[in-house]
């Protein structure tokens, strides 16, 4: 029974560590996995822009629950910008790899904004939506240009 304890015990451990350690198999798998999230994300991102574009009626639920899904993916892309997936279907620049001092700011900055976006949409108030949206556009705008190949 203590040897079973034991063992059950590592089991646990390697468990609990793996997702630290975890790598993608591929670099392909990094480079879909960060596209992946970051259309996820743009898609609710232009959701809201909708609204606060008044290209849309302003629906105070679906900018609250749209603006929670784009705070949320903010923090997933990051994970998929692994040595190794700089080549391949990306656009992402070289200087991902090369400043990523700059690059882990442009990255905070963006969760940053996004759950102010997501705090401003749910006071159901278009004009705080609109700053919100603005300033989070203007962030993703930032990285996109220095960070992002057309």
């Amino acid at each position: 029974m203590k040897a079973f304890a034991c063992i059950a015990a590592a089991a646990t451990l390697v468990a609990m560590a793996a997702p630290a350690s975890a790598q993608f198999a591929k670099p392909e798998d990094a480079i879909k996995y960060r596209q992946s999230a970051l259309f996820v994300m743009g898609q609710h991102f232009g959701r809201i822009g909708a609204m606060a574009n008044g290209k849309v009626p302003f629906d105070a639920k679906a900018a609250a629950d749209n603006a929670d899904v784009v705070a949320a993916m903010s923090k997933l892309p990051w994970a998929g910008f692994v040595a190794g997936s700089d080549k391949g279907n990306t656009k992402a620049k070289p200087e991902v790899w090369t400043n990523q001092a700059k690059f882990t700011e442009n990255h905070e900055k963006l969760v940053a904004e996004t759950a102010k976006l997501a705090a401003a949409a749910k006071t159901g108030n278009l004009d705080s939506l609109k700053t919100a949206f603005a300033s989070t556009a203007g962030t993703c705008k930032a990285c996109h240009d220095a960070f992002r190949n057309q």
